[in-house]
Parts: structure tokens; C-alpha cells; sequence
């Protein structure tokens, strides 16, 4: 059984320029980068933080939108024209059926809860994407898409708030996401970075090829000749030469990130997917999604508390034309493979009983099939009524379904969960109090997160 690192614990503040400079060349070698960050006492506590669980989650989004009737929540009943053309499959927990695709799931389904009954009122891609990564919804300031793109106004994603109360003294971000950036032409999807919180805040982002499974990311690759000692007295030179900025300047603070973060070996070697053994690269399957849930992985074993790892570049899920034939031969075989993998991976290294893993598209699609225009392959569209969410891992119950849609799978005609119930659920499994005060740019309170988190993941009590 692997072990955890022991960098897990979060830090302190993060050491700024003024830090480096003020400690003389030789202290720098002496002292070394981890002692110089963890000398450092400022701090931003978790204010009544309760403890929890998990000190890692994975989210897995699914941008565009995963259908509740071709994968946790078939409706083998309903009409045709509404139920599809996939099967349902038993699974390993008695009564718990799932769509024909995800076999390796239905196998692994005694560790996993799904919540067929997940809410809410937006079917816009990027406002609805905004809720689903922060808990909140967003503040468009227009009617068109392109007044809806990511704001410095926006509510900060989980990894920048966690950033921001617990900032860590190890060169390990709280936060990565993979395996790109969610933007389309013009378009930035809200809810990605840190909002109002700034940028210093802002998860740390890999940016891979989608397309191409063996593309790296070699940011936190050094230039030949320069290690990090050489990497400190060229900063050491640095502020001979120019006047120090003051303590809080948020380049000099990013810049100094930066620097902890390239000299720190374990994320860069969590990058360094070529030293798996390849029975297992094959087991996550050898494209985009498997080599982004290893990668999540990796970083969660190197000690990264938020992995946020979509599966797919934006609107890969969003199937309003040629629906069956893309999920059964493109998405739904991919993803299975790899998240059986990820949950096997996480379970065999000691991981997965404090790793939170959560999937879910930004919303579910129509009950009725149809084409998008005519002679077009029929699909399905936008539909936040009812839309499933899985979960595993750090507590969770598996071999259970929470919440229930209608016989069409139009509605929720149980409890239904929203957005701030889904972020509560990832503060509270954190340890992070959602009654936490955040200020935004204009100094204004807002509550952290108006929900609840979902018990019934931790319980086998009806809800």
C-alpha cells in the first residue's frame, strides 16, 4: 500500500520577494526553499472549520453535459422518443441498474453513491458551469454569451478559496486543473479561477493537448544547467539590482509561487507520467480521459488537495446531434475505463478512503429525443431540471442511490440538490466551515456557501 506524503498538511502564507531577499545568498542554500516558505507566520485560518474527512477531492466535469437517461438514470419504461436506444445493466449492488456503456462502473458500484436528483434553474453552458464550480450562481451583465465570460467579479472555484484560507508554505498548489483551460473562441468559461479572490489565488492550470494522449506540459521543467540552487541566486542577483516591491505585491507574490512551485520535485515528478508502469497507463486507457485521471492521480498522491479534470475541451458532452452513436462509440467506453481505473488506482495506493471523487456534467439533457434541425442525427438538449451526479471515496457510502426523478426522467419527485449543496458537500468533506466570510472586490461579505451538505452520501438513511 503506498503512503501519502507527508506534505500533505497545509502551510503558511507564502513567502514574497521581501522574504528572499532580506536572507542573504548563503542562507538561501543553507536554508533551503521549504525552511525560508515555512518561516514565514502569516496566515488565513479556516474560521470554524470542522474537520472533514477528505483532504483531497477530484472533480470530474463533463462539459456540456451528461445525460441522466444514457447513464445512472435509464428509463427502460418510458415512451419511446424519451428512453433511448441504450439498455440498462445490473450492477454489483443489488437494485442498482446503469446504462449498458459503463460496465466497468456497474462492476465497481458498491463504492459508489449516485445522486439521481441534482437541480438547478440555468441551461446556459457558462452560467451553469459557473455554479457547479463555485456553488453560486453567476452575475451576467448582459444578455449575449459574451456578457457572460469569466469576470474578476465572478465567485472564486473551490481551489482558490481553499487557497485563500489555507495558504500553503510547500510549493504544492492547492488547486490544479487539467487537462486545458475551458475556453471557446472568445469565450471564457466563469467559474474556472479565482474571481474575486485575484489572480495569486487562482488554481495552477496544465495545459495538455485533449487530443493527444502523450502531450506534456513542461512548465515545471527546468532549462538544462539550471537547478534550483543556480534558480536562487539568479533571484538573489535579481534584488540586488532593483528595488523591492512591498510586502503583498501580487506580481512579486505570483512570481514567488512560482518559484516555490519549480522547486519543488514532487509536483514536477507527479507530471512525469513515463515513469508508471505501462500495464497501468493501459489500464486508464492511453487518451485524453485516462491520461488526465492518472495525472489527477499523481498530484493528489503529491499531495495537490483540488484536482479539477474535465473530460473533454468545452461542450464535449453536449450532444444535441448524434447522440447514441458519440456516447456509445466516443465518450461513454473512454470515461468508464478511466474512472474505473482512477477509483481501483486510488483504493490499491491508500488513497481513495480520503479522496473525495465527484462526476457531473454542468447539467443533464432532454427527456425527448429529437433532431436539432431537420436531417440532422437526433439528440438531446439542455436540461437543468434533474441531472445525475456520482460520487466515491472519503466516507461515502457506495451501493446507493439519493434522490429520484420522475418516470420520464424529467423531474425531481424527491429532494432535489443544487449546486450549493453539491459545494457544501465538498467545504464540509475538506474541513472548511461554509459559513466562512469572504470579502469581495468591493469589500462586501458573502457567505462562503448557502447550502447543505448531502448526508445521505455518508448514511444509508432515506432522504
Amino acid at each position: 500500500m503506498g503512503q501519502r506524503s507527508s506534505t500533505r498538511s497545509g502551510g503558511e502564507g507564502m513567502a514574497t520577494r521581501r522574504d528572499f531577499l532580506q536572507v542573504g545568498y548563503s542562507g538561501l542554500l543553507g536554508m533551503g526553499l521549504p525552511g525560508l516558505l515555512a518561516g514565514r507566520s502569516a496566515t488565513a485560518a479556516t474560521a470554524g472549520a470542522t474537520p472533514g474527512r477528505a483532504k483531497s477531492v477530484i472533480v470530474i466535469l463533463l462539459s456540456g453535459g451528461l445525460g441522466q437517461h444514457d447513464s445512472f438514470d435509464l428509463k427502460p419504461e418510458a415512451p419511446d422518443g424519451i428512453r433511448g436506444e441504450f439498455k440498462p445493466i445490473d450492477t454489483a449492488a443489488p437494485g442498482l441498474q446503469f446504462c449498458e456503456h459503463l460496465p466497468g462502473l456497474a462492476a465497481r458500484a458498491k463504492r459508489l453513491a449516485i445522486v439521481r436528483s441534482m437541480s438547478h434553474p440555468e441551461g446556459n453552458h457558462l452560467c451553469a458551469v459557473h455554479r457547479i464550480l463555485t456553488g453560486h450562481a453567476s452575475t451576467p451583465r448582459g444578455a449575449s454569451d459574451l456578457d457572460r465570460v469569466a469576470s474578476r467579479d465572478d465567485f472564486p472555484c473551490y481551489a482558490a478559496v481553499l487557497d485563500n484560507l489555507r495558504r500553503r508554505s510547500d510549493g504544492i498548489p492547492n488547486g490544479v486543473a487539467l487537462p486545458t483551460r475551458l475556453v471557446e473562441g472568445p469565450l471564457t468559461w466563469p467559474g474556472q479561477d479565482a474571481g474575486f479572490l485575484g489572480p495569486r489565488h487562482d488554481p495552477w492550470q496544465l495545459k495538455l493537448d485533449p487530443n493527444q494522449a502523450e502531450s506534456k506540459d513542461d512548465s515545471l521543467a527546468l532549462p538544462d544547467g539550471l537547478d534550483p540552487a543556480r534558480l536562487h541566486r539568479r533571484r538573489h542577483l535579481l534584488g540586488q539590482t532593483f528595488v523591492v516591491p512591498p510586502t503583498g505585491d501580487a506580481f512579486a507574490d505570483q512570481q514567488d509561487a512560482a518559484l516555490a512551485l519549480l522547486c519543488n520535485g514532487q509536483v514536477g515528478r507527479a507530471m512525469s507520467v513515463e515513469r508508471e508502469d505501462p500495464r497501468l497507463v493501459d489500464r486508464y486507457g492511453r487518451h485524453s480521459f485516462g491520461k488526465s485521471l492518472l495525472l489527477a492521480r499523481r498530484l493528489v498522491e503529491a499531495g495537490v488537495p483540488i484536482v479539477q479534470a474535465s473530460m473533454g475541451i468545452v461542450q464535449t458532452w453536449d450532444t444535441h446531434t448524434d447522440n447514441f452513436p458519440r456516447l456509445k462509440n466516443d465518450l461513454l467506453p473512454p470515461l468508464d475505463r478511466a474512472v474505473s481505473a482512477l477509483l481501483d488506482d486510488l483504493e490499491v495506493r491508500g488513497l481513495l478512503d480520503e479522496t473525495l471523487v465527484v462526476m457531473l456534467g454542468e447539467f443533464g439533457r432532454t427527456p425527448r429525443i429529437h433532431p436539432l434541425k431537420p436531417g440532422d442525427v437526433p439528440g438531446r438538449d439542455h436540461w437543468p431540471a434533474v441531472f445525475p451526479a456520482m460520487f466515491a471515496g472519503a466516507g461515502v457510502v457506495g451501493g446507493q442511490v439519493i434522490g429520484k426523478s420522475d418516470r420520464l426522467g424529467a423531474y425531481p419527485i424527491s429532494r432535489s440538490f443544487s449546486p450549493p449543496d453539491l459545494a457544501a458537500t465538498i467545504y464540509s468533506a475538506l474541513g472548511v466551515d461554509t459559513r466562512t466570510e469572504l470579502r469581495d472586490r468591493l469589500g462586501r461579505p458573502l457567505t462562503l456557501c448557502a447550502g447543505e451538505p448531502i448526508a445521505s452520501l455518508y448514511s444509508t438513511a432515506p432522504v
